[in-house]
């Protein structure tokens, strides 16, 4: 054997001495770690498997050959790697919770803010709440300063009020009180609510006028002068005082307002050609004092009180007298429809704001049927009338109809366009011809439906509210 051939075989003991020291250090090998154990797998199985036992088994033999300051920086490095990974999880941990944390804090704020807001909001007003309660209840009246003031023995006899102080903060408004005398004091809740109407439905038996909506509620000290004509002579003489300032009957009833006229509505309830001249008799002591309006030679003069007839009044009576007359008629308002067209003097109107001008039509006319004679006791507006009739501010005041019959029945709470169409063209007619229209038996509920009529009818021009709500109508609530 030859020098190479013997260091060749020295070699190979020395390998194999070398993997026979190291063999108690290798790990266990599994059960396919021989050839023998894959007697049905295919050769490049078989060889693919050795492979991998053998990378495994340098792996350890590496490490376990390594000093031990190598296997501790292996071990170092690996650690520091750990620590680069475990701090950007930290990175992307921390930036993720600051995140979250800042969309809390947002959050949270809102909340507070809002909280505290509201907090803020209801203590304010709970103040303002116990404030005007205190107000109220607890905050002396002036006239409850004087309780003594004006009685005798105080030096203040002569200077209780002065004359005029029965309506001294009574601001008149536009409203009818309908069926005044169901009130708990007639003639004094309306003129007190500011009303500038009153109504009374008068009824004749035994020559004399009594007050009341039906013959039932009648009594015998509830007459058309007692409740009505006494009292209104009683409100002027005090609002028109004879002293050395003032000497004069031109005062009317509301002391804001001298120059308003308080209208006297007269519901005729029984027959109109004998009832009717009853009326012009209790009227009396206002004509002769000089405060009811009138007409003399075609020119009228306006006063404190303007009467009106309605229910059975008799237009042909109440006209008869062409020189001189203080009554005034409740003319038809439905029979003064226009459309928007020319009108009898020649002018254009425009049905959009009443008194405008424009060419524009609407085709809501209705057939009259023509009276040949006139009828007796047929009620508002039609008794004592013809077709030859004619209605003006020398012999009418009102121009009225019922609500229901000139409009129709109401759909969805609210007026169409339509019904706006035939209110506008009434009022349209009523002011031409001089007159103030007035819509009686108006609805009164829902109280939503009544605002809204209330609302329409003003803005359309209506002069006067029918109305029973004096509350209302005096704290305009709607």
């Amino acid at each position: 054997m030859g020098p190479l051939t013997k260091d060749y075989h020295d070699a190979i003991s020395d390998f194999s001495s070398a993997s026979t020291s190291t063999e108690s250090l290798v790990k266990p090998r599994a059960s396919y770690d021989s050839i023998d154990n894959y007697p049905d797998r295919h050769f490049e199985d078989v060889f693919l498997a050795r492979s991998r036992v053998l990378r495994r088994n340098r792996s350890w033999r590496e490490f376990f050959s390594m000093g031990v300051k190598a296997r501790r920086r292996q071990a170092g490095d690996i650690g520091d790697n750990a620590a680069k990974d475990e701090s950007n999880l930290g990175l992307l941990a921390t930036g993720y919770v600051r995140r979250a944390h800042r969309k809390r804090s947002c959050w949270n704020y809102c909340i507070f803010g809002g909280i505290s807001g509201l907090s803020i909001l209801a203590a304010l007003l709970s103040v303002n709440i116990t404030l005007a309660a205190f107000t109220i209840y607890w905050y002396p009246d002036i006239d409850r300063v004087f309780p003594n003031w004006g009685q005798p023995g105080t030096g203040t006899e002569g200077l209780a009020w002065y004359p005029t102080d029965f309506t001294r903060d009574i601001v008149p408004i536009p409203c009818h009180s309908h069926n005044d005398y169901w009130r708990k004091v007639p003639l004094f809740s309306a003129v007190r609510a500011g009303c500038v109407g009153v109504e009374a439905d008068v009824w004749l038996f035994n020559d004399d006028l009594f007050v009341g909506h039906n013959t039932a509620s009648l009594t015998r000290n509830r007459t058309f002068t007692s409740l009505y004509i006494d009292p209104i002579v009683k409100i002027l003489e005090r609002q028109n005082p004879n002293t050395g300032f003032y000497n004069r009957t031109s005062h009317g009833v509301f002391d804001t307002d001298p120059e308003k006229a308080l209208i006297l509505l007269v519901d005729l309830k029984t027959g109109g050609a004998e009832t009717w001249p009853w009326v012009l008799k209790q009227l009396e002591p206002l004509r002769e004092r000089g405060w009811l309006s009138f007409v003399e030679h075609d020119k009228l003069h306006s006063r404190a009180v303007t009467v009106v007839g309605t229910g059975n009044a008799p237009f042909d009576v109440l006209t008869a007298n062409s020189t001189y007359r203080d009554a005034f008629f409740d003319a038809p308002l439905e029979t003064m429809w226009e459309a928007r067209g020319k009108t009898p003097e020649g002018h254009v109107l425009n049905g959009s704001n009443p008194g405008e001008w424009s060419d524009e039509d609407e085709d809501l006319t209705e057939e009259a049927t023509p009276i040949s004679k006139p009828l007796n006791n047929v009620g508002q507006g039609m008794s004592g009338v013809t077709a030859d009739s004619e209605f003006n501010e020398l012999n009418s005041y009102y121009a009225s109809v019922a609500f229901g019959k000139a409009v129709g029945i109401i759909w969805r709470g609210r007026l169409s366009l339509r019904q706006i169409g035939i209110i506008r063209g009434q009022v349209r007619g009523a002011h031409r011809r001089g007159l103030k229209v007035r819509y009686w038996d108006l609805p009164s509920w829902p109280l939503g439906l009544r605002n809204h009529v209330w609302d329409v009818l003003v803005k359309e021009g209506v002069d006067m509210l029918n109305i029973d709500d004096l509350r209302a109508v005096s704290r305009h609530v709607w």
